[in-house]
């Protein structure tokens, strides 16, 4: 990548990053929510591509000063200190043109939104169930590890424990960015507590996750969403079948049908229940877009496909399998208690450098 075309593209952003640092600052932005939303989301993605700028002037003009210096000094002492410098300031440069290249890739709009997740029990039966509870508890643990907050909203339990389907929202930084790579089909062979034989099986469980919608980004009319009220199920007593709180919502114009039951609060279950029905219809229109993104691109890390198998859990051997980008990890108890940044970091990296084949950048 030249200088001048990653200087000419950094002087722009910081700019711009300026113009936004005053507008958010205006009373008429702060009152219109979604424009200062917008702004704000622009600022954060702009603000380390404005300190990157800042660093690779300071070693442009270290390098200037230092070429300088050999240039002309005569003492032998000084021109090689200035060489020294020189060979530490070009390494330093290549690494952060680099990072500016990734930096400077169009970002998914979506990435800093919550999630809702969504886990289904497929193929094996009850121990698809049992999986479907495990892939739960192994990204309750991550989200606790990145201090995100997880909030249940509907599920139905498995005969032999776990889960036939749950859903859940994850809420705080940069949330769907980093778990949008999660969606598609998670495999596990294991031999189940109830074989008597030890013999390995083979269950599934689908995982989908969805960048939750903001009240500006889909429209929703009281004429088309029927409301159903009902008893909730599930553990937590008696009183749990006897209030009217769970909530169902379905969609008229689409077909679509959410349920929330976890709070004990029908207004709160009616809050989920809404958040959940508006992402799902913005989900519609944002998966034909990752569709559209996926045909372009030979190998696509995130097109949310549901279908696909993406991930394979060996018990016996311990092992991991990757099947997007061929990644093999031994540790397998470690990634089901919610370690998985290891592998999200190299999907992550696999599609950096898609983009950046797509763009012809070397």
């Amino acid at each position: 990548m030249e200088k001048n075309f990653i200087l000419d593209k950094l002087k722009g952003i910081e700019k711009r990053f300026q113009e936004i640092s005053e507008l958010l600052g205006q009373p008429e932005i702060i009152s219109d929510q979604k424009q200062f939303v917008k702004l704000n989301r622009e600022f954060r993605d702009l603000e380390p591509l404005t300190a990157a700028y800042k660093e690779y002037e300071m070693i442009l003009s270290n390098l200037k000063t230092s070429k300088e210096i050999l240039d002309t000094e005569k003492d032998d002492e000084m021109r090689q200190m200035a060489k020294m410098e020189i060979d530490e300031l070009e390494k330093k440069k290549e690494e952060l043109e680099e990072e500016i290249k990734i930096l400077l890739l169009p970002k998914d709009p979506d990435d800093e939104k919550n999630a809702i997740v969504e886990i289904r029990a497929g193929t094996g039966g009850d121990e698809a169930g049992i999986f479907a509870g495990d892939l739960f508890r192994m990204y309750s643990r991550f989200c606790e590890k990145n201090k995100w907050k997880v909030e249940l909203t509907n599920f139905t339990e498995s005969a032999a424990g776990g889960y036939k389907e749950i859903v859940f929202n994850v809420s705080g930084n940069g949330v769907y960015g980093i778990l949008k790579y999660e969606s598609g089909v998670h495999r596990v062979q294991r031999v189940p507590k109830t074989e008597s034989q030890g013999r390995i099986h083979t269950s599934a469980a689908t995982v989908a996750v969805f960048p939750e919608a903001e009240e500006f980004d889909v429209e929703l009319k009281d004429e088309d969403i029927r409301k159903d009220t009902y008893c909730s199920s599930g553990p937590g007593g008696q009183s749990v079948n006897t209030t009217y709180s769970a909530i169902r919502l379905t969609h008229i114009p689409t077909g679509i049908v959410v349920t929330c039951q976890d709070e004990k609060s029908q207004i709160k279950n009616l809050k989920s229940a809404m958040t959940e029905l508006r992402t799902r219809i913005y989900n519609m229109e944002y998966q034909k877009r990752m569709e559209s993104q996926a045909a372009k691109r030979k190998t696509m890390v995130s097109t949310g496909d549901r279908s696909a198998k993406i991930r394979t859990y060996n018990f016996p051997q311990g092992r991991v399998t990757d099947h997007r980008i061929g990644l093999t990890l031994y540790n397998l108890q470690d990634v089901m208690n919610g370690n998985i940044e290891e592998i999200i970091e190299k999907l992550q990296i696999a599609e950096n450098a898609e983009k950046l084949k797509e763009a012809g950048v070397n």
